[in-house]
Parts: structure tokens; sequence; C-alpha cells
């Protein structure tokens, strides 16, 4: 729980749109909406992703507010899970149930369809099997402020975190820059921009000629 204690590498946004006066009860309920659930049939390499607890990420019933709404910060963590395969067992499975096929039939060459059918209940069959690898990253909103930080600096899981999060609350996240704690020293700004060391330039800020 990288949120209540520990380093932190984050991604900061600021979050656009208004917060609405019963978001307790909106959010509650689009969180549930949108929380994690095992796939029925996961197919190698999709990735699955949904909302969890931070407490643990085989939690996602968030009906108890006090597990993830704390005074006027929203805690919870964007699980991603994803199925591959062992690619080596994978074939060598494959092989013997097509040769299997092949002397059952008495052929010496297995049909595409037939080698294309046999593949697939194999997939389905090994995938029930298989544990999926999983990622859990941890964001913490303060809807007062309106800023949010995301416990993760990649750009894969920021994109699946950035789309779930409109998804489920209906508002848009904008990438922060630490310039933009900046913003009440306009002249500490402008002498950063003007010796090179960044162009960026906070909302409401100008440089002047």
């Amino acid at each position: 729980m990288g949120v209540f204690k520990g380093a932190m590498t984050v991604r900061r946004y600021r979050v656009e749109g208004e917060v609405p006066e019963d978001f307790r009860d909106r959010f509650l309920a689009s969180l549930q909406d949108h929380a994690f659930r095992d796939p029925k049939n996961p197919a190698p390499g999709e990735e699955h992703v949904g909302w969890c607890l931070i407490q643990n990420l085989l939690d996602v019933d968030f009906s108890d507010r006090d597990k993830w709404l704390f005074n006027h910060f929203i805690t919870a963590a964007l699980r991603v899970d994803k199925r591959a395969l062992p690619a080596k067992l994978f074939r060598a499975h494959l092989e013997k149930r097509i040769a299997a096929w092949l002397a059952e039939n008495n052929r010496q060459r297995a049909p595409a369809a037939v080698k294309a059918e046999i593949k697939q209940l194999l997939e389905q069959e090994m995938m029930l099997k298989t544990l999926p690898r999983v990622a859990t990253y941890e964001f913490c909103w303060n809807i007062v402020d309106g800023w949010l930080a995301f416990h993760a600096t990649g750009g894969a899981p920021n994109d699946l975190f950035r789309k779930l999060f409109r998804q489920t609350f209906g508002l848009i996240l904008t990438p922060s820059s630490p310039l933009d704690l900046l913003m009440d020293e306009p002249a500490l700004v402008e002498g950063m921009e003007m010796a090179g060391i960044s162009d960026y330039r906070p909302r409401g800020t100008e440089v002047r000629g």
C-alpha cells in the first residue's frame, strides 16, 4: 500500500470536471460497476482491467466507503491481469494431439480446419489452468483540490488508467508538470523558461518579451 507508507514514484494529473454533490453514492456504484472481474473465457495475451481496493487486490467490494474514501481523498488500485501460455509446452501438447488425431483417423496429414480446432480447444483448456500475471497500480485523488497521483509512470498503465477513470467517473485526467506547483511564482517560472530549463508554460502564466 504505497499510498499509505513508503516512497512513491507517481504521475500527477489534474482532474477536469465537476464532482457531483452525491459523489459518495454515485462513485460507489461506479466503482462497483467497474471493479475487477475474472474473465470467464480468457484469451492468450488479452489484458483484463478493473478496480480493486488497495488493501488487497482480491477485494473488489467497494460497499464499505471507509476502505476507499478518506475525508476528501479517494484511493483505489487499477488491477491488470494478463495470461500467457508457455510456448514450448503448448507446442508439445499440440503436436501430440495432432499425432493422436492422425493415428485415430489413419491419415498422414491433418486438414487445416482440424488443426485449428485442436489448437483452439487446447488453448481454452490450458488457459483455464494458467495463472495470470497480475499488476496493481494505486492512485490517490484529492477531490477538493482537483489533483490525482497515480502510482506508475509507464505509458501503458497510464493509458489504461486514464481510460478506465473516465469510464468510471466521467471526468478527464490532464497530465501535470512540476512547474504547475510554481504558478504562484511567475518570476521563477519565467527565469527557468528563459534559461532553457523548460519550455513548459503552466496555465495562467505568460512569458514577457
